[in-house]
């Protein structure tokens, strides 16, 4: 329970006198950049301990003319990594190098002219003094909103190119990202950031990064058991039922959505059809560039390789391979407890289901999350919509041995936002599982290319 709870109105203003210097090596280069921590970034924050934002800025952009990869003052692009897990509160990030000296994302950002904004969100385990719930759904993604609009209403006192504002976050973190990318100024959320004393300002960002987002919470459970059904490891018979159950649900969803690429990706009651071709061939691209890359695939028979080429996966056997992680339903738990529920509490309901499979098929008193709420936690009712401005920049990436969400929802979701019409950059690494942050020269090198350097 958080002690920092307040009643205070604090001051939008930034003050760019209140910092410290710090002096970091990266790559036998040292990195020299301003400290600004603990920033409140709303006028009535719930929760000090994590509605503030730390900003570093490379201390030549307070140097005349001066530039770092082709950036100054005034083009260097925003980098705002958020800290949110499980959909647990966190706390700002800062820049920092592991035990090998490797630099984090933070640390690496500055060394190539980035300026940082890193925020601390509110998180479903948040609570007031008084007991009550003060970081349910959607204190996460309104904090994100407000802790931008700081940085627009403080954009002629802080370097940096608010129209380049970059996010990134893994997991639950990565589902906050994409919703910040997709849901910019749309107005579901101006009522909860006029609580807080959010600036009036766009809340709008310019490019999204996304690591296996936990995301499409209300059609995660049909899609995990679309991948995973059959893979049952250590599952009850009724769990089996219910998995049995929820992928037969699933195929209604993708054919809602009209997914496009060249042909409708539709898939038949079996959960068969363009729709799950089109899954595979993300993982036999992946595959390919894992060969080429020298890694020896010779011992998975379900991989299909001939000359050199990967042709063809057998689905059903990669799902074995990947094998389960959770038990059906893997997040609208039926007794209430996974995380997920928890984050679609209330002030005084800790856990609340946020389907209707869940509701229905619940083990214990319950109930169900408003609808409205469950919708402003889910990109996928954004993008495109009117009167609401997407990123039009965008990276996911999902592991092809990653089971805590289906292969399906990060491709869902980079088809839609392909069929609207941004840019998406969406990969499977091969080998790789549940994390983030493990390919930071690849996603400069991304960021560069789209920011205008290379």
């Amino acid at each position: 329970m958080s002690s920092e709870n307040t009643t205070k109105e604090y001051s939008l203003e930034f003050d760019p006198y209140n910092y410290t210097e710090t002096a970091v090596t990266v790559d036998d280069k040292t990195v020299i950049y301003r400290s600004y921590e603990s920033i409140v970034y709303v006028k009535y924050p719930v929760d000090t301990t994590y509605q503030i934002m730390n900003i570093y800025v490379p201390v030549e952009y307070y140097e005349k003319d001066q530039s770092i990869n082709g950036y100054n003052a005034k083009t260097a692009p925003i980098f705002f990594p958020n800290p949110i897990g499980g959909y647990m509160p966190g706390t700002p990030m800062s820049p920092s190098v592991d035990f090998s000296g490797d630099p984090n994302g933070a640390l690496l950002a500055l060394s190539k002219g980035y300026v940082i904004a890193a925020p601390g969100a509110r998180g479903r385990t948040t609570q007031a003094d008084n007991g009550l719930y003060t970081g349910k759904a959607p204190a996460c993604i309104v904090d994100l909103k407000s802790a931008v609009r700081y940085l627009r209403y403080n954009k002629n006192l802080i370097p940096g190119d608010t129209e380049k504002i970059v996010s990134c976050g893994t997991s639950a973190g990565g589902a906050a990202s994409a919703l910040l990318g997709a849901t910019g100024n749309n107005k579901d959320y101006e009522p909860y950031l006029k609580a807080i004393g959010a600036a009036a300002e766009r809340d709008d960002i310019f490019a999204a990064q996304c690591y296996c987002p936990i995301t499409n919470l209300d059609n995660a459970d049909t899609a995990y058991e679309w991948l995973f059904n059959g893979v049952n490891g250590t599952m009850t018979d009724d769990q089996i039922t219910i998995s049995d159950q929820l992928k037969s649900l699933f195929p209604a969803y993708v054919n809602s959505l009209g997914l496009n690429k060249g042909t409708e990706l539709a898939l038949d009651a079996d959960g068969n059809g363009p729709f799950k071709n089109y899954v595979k061939s993300f993982l036999i691209a992946s595959a390919q560039k894992a060969l080429d890359d020298g890694t020896d695939l010779s011992d998975l028979t379900w991989i299909t390789i001939t000359d050199g080429t990967v042709t063809d996966i057998d689905f059903n056997e990669y799902a074995e391979y990947a094998s389960r992680y959770k038990a059906a339903p893997a997040f609208d738990g039926l007794d209430l407890s996974h995380a997920e529920n928890g984050l679609f509490g209330s002030a005084t309901i800790n856990a609340k289901h946020f389907t209707q499979f869940g509701m229905e098929n619940s083990t214990v008193d319950s109930f169900l999350a408003d609808e409205h709420i469950v919708k402003m936690l889910n990109p996928m009712n954004y993008i495109g919509a009117q009167n609401t401005d997407t990123a039009q920049y965008w990276r996911i990436r999902h592991g092809a041995v990653d089971r805590d969400t289906s292969i399906a929802i990060p491709v869902i979701l980079a088809t839609k936002l392909d069929n609207e019409g941004f840019n998406v950059d969406l990969a499977i690494p091969w080998g790789q599982g549940h994390g983030g942050d493990y390919d930071l020269d690849e996603l400069f090198t991304w960021l560069d290319n789209i920011c205008g350097t290379n």
